[in-house]
């Protein structure tokens, strides 16, 4: 049958298909609407990527409104959306209203009130506190309470209260007027800088990812990691972290990835012997990966292109070896329960065979090789996602699941619902933003870290780590790494430029310009700047220095390579902390949704994915104290390779195993070697004779299972 009843139902069929049918209950035909809404929304923001020219401040406006209406359907106001009455029905269409007259009308007022010199006339002052009370309400529909909490102790300290407190967190405060001004017409507001980042970078990535999954292409993943699992012991564990590796790359949402190949993966490790709760928490441990893998990383790679000003190519580059790393970490621990349990490769029988899976889905993965091309040749991120986007459609006609033109409306609803939690977040963390800058109230927390850390690295990364666990707890990854770079990235680049320093002062590597600077902080030390200096002598030095002084020392003294690396591995150290509330209890998002499939409780699974995750925490102080994100390929290849071993005895260390069962004292032993391993020292004898000392401890209990076996 054809017509408009059978393109209706194909309609229908591809709204429930995009989870876009949750107004059903008031009109059949409404979800319709809303799913048709959706694929315009999305194909509008393409345009406005690709080659229609609209002022900034229009798209951020159209992101909001478009995207913030959805927000409405998908989260009505009663909190469900088959249980909300005709009242709650009614809220949230007053709300819509209220929403796109409100965006509509600050187009139509800005250049009046430019005219009028920035006197906000009764309009201005309603359509500006609409817009702050929408983004607190739509935030709180989708991210809970914190966000907007925040956001009202931020705007309430700068007008009100900030002026009656004492001490460095003093401010005399702005007129309501001007920072209701500032919230929603400057750079740094609403509508400014993260507002711009949502609707290029994040929503062209996300929507690529829709088209990805739509195509087929997960279940490509899932196919080949399940095609080669029988080979390989732990296999159907490996699986979870291939897939979910793989598909959190693309979709970047660690609760997204856990419920989309969780429901497949942790199965197929319940089948295989793994307790439920160790199969939730590697499905947990290896979504939340996902965000670190290039080359979407959540939002992380463009956010932090914005704050450091790095290209997005060199930073999704410099992501690369680290994600490895966490990856084949979770693969330590899945081997090591394997052979703790007896567990032998076993073939998937409902799968299908691996040469099937790759004469099946091979071309699905030309769209990734586009990608990658275009980045390399010099495209912009957001061009190169447009054009990949196109490669999806054009590969999947290659496989048996080509995509119509109605699979291709299913993929721009698909990536407009998907995008709906992060633009509305995004849009009202730009107001925290715009508190941080207005205030200073950024770089005053700043200060106090530098202060309680005093010269130790390490101890500003534990202040780092435990204020990334807090505002976990309330905030997501995105939302946590926003803030916590504004506060947190200036003090860590600053101690590890501080370290710099004094090696290159032990080098007596000096110019004349950062003798000026070294001179001003220490006079009377002229004599020992020719030669090497003692390092207790450079770290006095180094001390003595402000931070402006300390900065142009830098600049002078070292290469401008060593600088953009530590600024990037500061904020990529931040972004890796970020992710712990996804698997650390008692806020593990990632963790319960897989204790949910797992049919476990949510803290156990909690607490084992904390454990296998253990890569969040260690692989940062990497990038502290080594090369491996600052340095060349060469030389984090190098530290990669000794933190692979590392990495691989501290599992052994946490599971009392290695090849076979450990004794306390080899398990003590085991723990001195992760930790020769893992140590920053530069001295490649130790690391030589650890990493020996580590595969003659595998082979030797691994001996004596096999022995213990046999009697």
């Amino acid at each position: 049958m054809s017509g408009p009843a059978s393109w209706h139902g194909r309609l229908q069929a591809g709204a429930e298909k995009c989870g876009l049918t949750g107004v059903r209950e008031v009109s059949p035909g409404l979800s319709v609407v809303v799913f048709i809404g959706a694929a315009i929304i999305a194909l509008v923001h393409v345009s406005v990527n690709t080659w229609l020219i609209w002022p900034d401040l229009w798209v951020s406006v159209f992101h909001f409104g478009s995207l913030g209406a959805l927000a409405l359907v998908r989260f009505p106001v009663s909190g469900g959306v088959n249980g909300r009455g005709n009242a709650g029905w009614w809220l949230d269409l007053a709300a819509g209203v209220l929403l796109v007259v409100s965006c509509g009308a600050v187009l139509w007022l800005e250049e009046p009130l430019y005219n009028r010199g920035l006197n906000f006339s009764t309009a201005d002052w309603f359509v500006c506190l609409a817009l702050v009370v929408l983004a607190m309400e739509l935030a709180r529909r989708t991210a809970g309470l914190l966000v907007p909490a925040l956001i009202v102790i931020g705007l309430s300290y700068t007008v009100w209260w900030g002026a009656s407190i004492g001490g460095m967190f003093s401010f005399p405060g702005l007129s309501l007027e001007t920072v209701l001004f500032r919230s929603v017409f400057s750079s740094e507001g609403m509508f400014g800088t993260i507002a711009r980042i949502s609707w290029s970078y994040v929503f062209m990535f996300i929507l690529f990812g829709a088209f990805l999954v739509r195509s087929g292409a997960g279940d490509f993943i899932i196919a080949l990691g399940r095609a080669a699992a029988g080979r390989i012991t732990g296999g159907p564990g490996l699986v979870a972290v291939a897939s979910s590796g793989l598909m959190g790359s693309i979709t970047g949402s660690a609760v997204a990835n856990t419920a989309s190949t969780g429901v497949i993966t942790i199965p197929l490790m319940k089948k295989a012997g793994f307790p439920p709760r160790f199969a939730g928490g590697v499905e947990a441990a290896a979504s939340t990966g996902g965000q670190l893998m290039p080359p979407v990383m959540g939002a992380g790679a463009f956010l932090m292109a914005n704050f450091t000003g790095i290209s997005y190519l060199a930073i999704i580059a410099a992501a690369l070896i680290p994600a490895l790393l966490y990856f084949l970490s979770l693969g330590f621990y899945i081997r090591i329960r394997a052979r703790r349990l007896g567990l032998e490769p076993q073939p998937d029988e409902e799968g299908i065979p691996l040469r099937e899976a790759l004469a099946r889905g091979w071309p699905l993965l030309l769209p990734l090789a586009v990608l990658v091309t275009l980045l390399i040749a010099g495209f912009t991120p957001v061009y190169a996602a447009g054009i990949a986007i196109v490669a999806v459609v054009v590969a999947s006609w290659l496989t048996p699941e080509r995509m119509g033109p109605l699979a291709i409306v299913e993929s721009l609803a698909s990536g407009a619902r998907t995008m709906v939690p992060t633009a509305v977040l995004l849009i009202a963390v730009g107001l925290i933003v715009n508190v941080l800058t207005t205030t200073g109230i950024g770089n005053t927390f700043s200060i106090m870290i530098g202060e309680w850390a005093g010269t130790s690295l390490l101890l500003a990364l534990v202040l780092v780590a435990v204020a990334s666990l807090v505002l976990g707890m309330g905030l997501p990854v995105t939302a946590a790494y926003i803030v916590l770079a504004a506060i947190s990235a200036p003090t860590l680049y600053g101690l590890m430029l501080q370290a710099d320093l004094v090696n290159a002062l032990v080098a007596g590597e000096i110019s004349e310009r950062a003798r000026e600077a070294i001179l001003l902080a220490r006079p009377g030390i002229e004599g020992m700047l020719g030669a090497p200096m003692p390092a207790a002598e450079a770290q006095a030095v180094v001390a003595a220095m402000t931070p402006e002084l300390q900065r142009a020392a830098a600049e002078a003294l070292l290469e401008p390579a060593l600088l953009v690396g530590s600024l990037l591995a500061a904020h990529m150290i931040i972004f890796w902390l970020s992710q712990d509330s996804n698997v650390t209890p008692p806020v593990a998002l990632a963790a319960f949704t897989a204790a949910g499939i797992a049919g476990e409780k949510p803290m156990a699974t909690g607490l084992t994915a904390w454990k296998l995750a253990k890569g969040l925490y260690v692989i940062p102080l990497l990038f502290a104290y080594t090369p491996l994100v600052s340095g060349s390929w060469g030389e984090a290849l190098q530290v990669a390779v000794v933190a692979l071993a590392g990495l691989y005895a501290l599992a052994g260390v946490f599971e009392g195993w290695l090849e076979g069962p450990l004794k306390r004292h080899w398990r003590a032993l085991l723990g001195l070697l992760a930790l020769a391993l893992l140590y920053p020292h530069g001295w490649w004898l130790v690391d030589i004779g650890a990493m020996m000392l580590l595969f003659a401890l595998a082979w030797h209990s691994r001996r004596l299972f096999q022995v213990a076996g046999k009697d």
